[in-house]
């Protein structure tokens, strides 16, 4: 990821295709070595939102000598910084800073949407708040110079044709063997990055009680329920170190504040199981054996999977939402444009494969249709289309020219990897009925955006069941803003390089050289929370009811994250305004 201007000397330095990034001359705290302690630059940004001021944070941080060799850039600690224009330009004078930890594969630019609407709506109240969503150290691996162009073309010349960027090359994506320093970023070392950023940042633990609010978006809460119970001065004896009393209170965005995947059983594996096959190693060889391994490089450092979850395909997506932000409306060229290596052609198949005949024959292939950028970029993303629930949202659904609705257009229902007839779907692929494009080199299939599903024109395609796929109720976040999330932001939305340690570590958290450092258990209740659930997302019917979620119709997992400030039934989105109320 991009880092600080006074050390953005790495030639994949990112530009912002809206502007460049504007240097906001503030360097604070020289290191030994003479570089700036501290840096904050200004983000020009195309939202919509305009009346929220974004900087990108980081702080020179360094990891332990324990951690082995690393490069440079991994030394700094970065955040996104959202506050209110006219508020206080001084963090410790906002009246509240919410504190957001990713989730699982997801970096900073992913709380895009839900920050500036969460500080636009307490602005409103008369609050001026600030949301600093935080990159882990594992996003300074990414290479985002192409994406940082802001145009989709020069950005697969640079992937994939050699082309320069900033003088530089691309040096193409990095193996686990690549990524030995990961073995060691687990649990102490992430939950020791928040306090150590906290208290570079905000000064005085008693400043940290009474401003921060401390949270996360799925995997982010339990990291917050972690951070919440964790000793960070090896005295039990003595709290005002614990990661509790750094915080105010704590919000949950589709998940829960708890130190255990147990709540999050609509993905979460079982001891020694998996999220999905091959992702997360076997835990159930015990926590020295997975060490080992991670270390000698027998387990991957970083999760990945030969199709959908990996550096390459989720650099993919970045792409395609460059390539719906710069032309919506033109028919997609990314597609061909990219090469037909295995991975990606893997990724298409389990991505827009009708059924699972068309998965093994391999034909016809997403590549055999004419997409606009939108409808790439829903295709992959959306709940009646993506095959992944936790990667999904709803923006929307295809169109095309000429429609006529139940199944005009050559919309039909999408049987893989599960069928649409299938009364029990597992959680893992979501529970919206899935649709396709069916007519390879026919009419152009356009999206139809979250707003403008339920309109007047509105074919209402519909299931060979006759029930229509969606409805205006189901849709709640702008494809246009979801592409500008994507793309546009200096530290991006996915984290391309997610260490498999911190998710062996919390299945293994009851392993003693890990429970000795959670001893502040009154942690996870100490302070107030407010929990918000995608009511269509995997978690809906898992989430306790003693935490009383608020329940969020029509949303999915991303949709948290990504939600348009105004609803199709015109009401404000719910959990900015629900986190504004909570800031009081």
């Amino acid at each position: 990821m991009s880092r600080g201007a006074a050390h953005r000397n790495r030639p994949w330095s990112r530009a912002v295709a809206a502007g460049a990034l504007a240097v906001a001359a503030l360097t604070l705290a020289p290191s030994a070595d003479g570089t700036p302690g501290r840096t904050e630059t200004a983000v020009e940004s195309t939202s919509p939102v305009t009346e929220v001021t974004e900087t990108e944070v980081s702080v020179r941080i360094p990891l332990p000598v324990s951690a082995g060799s690393h490069p440079a850039r991994c030394d700094w600690l970065s955040y996104l910084r959202y506050r209110s224009s006219d508020g206080p330009s001084k963090s410790a004078d906002a009246d509240r800073v919410l504190v957001a930890q990713p989730g699982i594969l997801e970096g900073a630019g992913a709380f895009d949407s839900v920050a500036r609407n969460t500080v636009k709506a307490a602005a409103e109240k008369g609050r001026h708040i600030e949301f600093w969503a935080l990159d882990r150290r594992s996003n300074c691996l990414e290479d985002n110079a192409g994406i940082g162009t802001g145009n989709a073309a020069k950005a697969v010349g640079y992937y994939y044709g050699g082309k320069q960027v900033d003088g530089r090359e691309f040096d193409g994506f990095l193996t686990s063997g690549q990524a030995g320093w990961l073995a060691e970023v687990g649990l102490e070392q992430t939950v020791r990055d928040q306090y150590d950023l906290l208290s570079a940042e905000l000064p005085g633990q008693k400043l940290r009680k009474e401003k921060v609010l401390c949270g996360g978006h799925s995997l982010g809460g339990v990291l917050t329920g972690v951070f919440a119970t964790w000793d960070f001065d090896s005295n039990p004896a003595t709290k005002a170190d614990a990661g509790f009393n750094q915080c105010a209170g704590y919000f949950a965005l589709d998940t829960t504040i708890s130190t255990s995947l147990d709540d999050l059983n609509g993905t979460s594996p079982g001891p020694g199981g998996s999220l999905l096959p091959g992702l997360i190693p076997d835990t159930s060889i015990g926590y020295a054996a997975v060490q080992a391994g991670l270390r000698t490089g027998v387990l991957p450092r970083f999760l990945a999977l030969p199709a959908v979850l990996n550096p390459e395909t989720m650099n993919l997506l970045a792409l395609s939402g460059l390539a719906a932000r710069e032309a919506p409306d033109a028919e997609s060229a990314l597609l061909d444009s990219v090469p037909s290596n295995a991975n990606i052609e893997t990724t298409g198949r389990m991505l827009f494969s009708k059924n699972p005949e068309v998965f093994l024959k391999g034909s016809p292939t997403i590549r055999d249709f004419r997409l606009t950028n939108e409808a790439v970029l829903g295709a992959f993303m959306d709940d009646h289309s993506a095959p992944l629930a936790f990667i999904q949202t709803s923006v929307g659904f295809f169109d095309s020219a000429g429609g006529s609705g139940s199944g005009g257009a050559g919309i039909v229902d999408k049987n893989f990897p599960v069928s649409n007839s299938d009364p029990a779907q597992p959680a893992l692929f979501g529970t919206e009925l899935k649709a396709i494009p069916d007519e390879p080199g026919g009419p152009l299939y356009t999206w139809r955006n979250y707003d403008r599903v339920g309109a007047a024109d509105d074919p209402v395609y519909r299931s060979a069941s006759g029930a229509p796929f969606t409805a205006a109720a189901k849709e709640v976040t702008d494809i246009g803003e979801l592409a500008r999330s994507l793309s546009e932001q200096p530290l991006d939305f996915t984290e391309d390089y997610f260490p498999t340690r911190l998710v062996t570590d919390i299945q293994l958290i009851d392993d003693p050289q890990l429970a000795g450092k959670l001893v502040h258990k009154e942690g996870l209740t100490a302070n107030p929370k407010v929990t918000f659930v995608a009511g269509d997302g995997i978690l809906a019917d898992h989430i306790p009811q003693d935490e009383n979620p608020v329940i969020l119709p029509g949303y999915q997992h991303l949709d948290v994250l990504t939600a348009a400030p105004v609803q199709n039934d015109g009401s404000r989105e719910r959990i900015a305004a629900g986190l504004a109320e909570f800031t009081h």
